[in-house]
């Protein structure tokens, strides 16, 4: 979904090392170095979103209970079904199952 342009060296070296990361701890302290507090906050946000709409929660179910705007449940549902598959990726790593 994401243009090929994106891709460029700086980011297949961030890619690199976020995949390059073992442990936890490792990756959580480069992700607070990395990202505001806001930004790691969204994307966890996105991901609790997406596990509930691979479950098969309702959009009004899964706005009450993450906080997420509409419009955020929109596009992680669309990402799901026609995205690049990253959620359902990232879904399988947590043991969440996936589309």
């Amino acid at each position: 979904m994401c243009p090929d342009r994106l891709r460029t060296a700086e980011v297949d070296t961030l890619l690199a090392a976020l995949s390059g990361l073992d442990d936890p701890d490792q990756t959580w302290a480069f992700l607070q170095d990395l990202c505001t507090v806001r930004e790691i906050q969204e994307m966890a946000q996105r991901l609790a979103v997406a596990r509930m709409l691979a479950a098969g929660e309702h959009y009004t179910r899964v706005r009450e209970v993450t906080g997420a705007s509409t419009t955020t449940i929109s596009r992680v549902n669309r990402c799901l079904n026609y995205g690049a598959d990253g959620y359902s990726a990232a879904l399988r790593v947590v043991g969440e199952g996936g589309r």
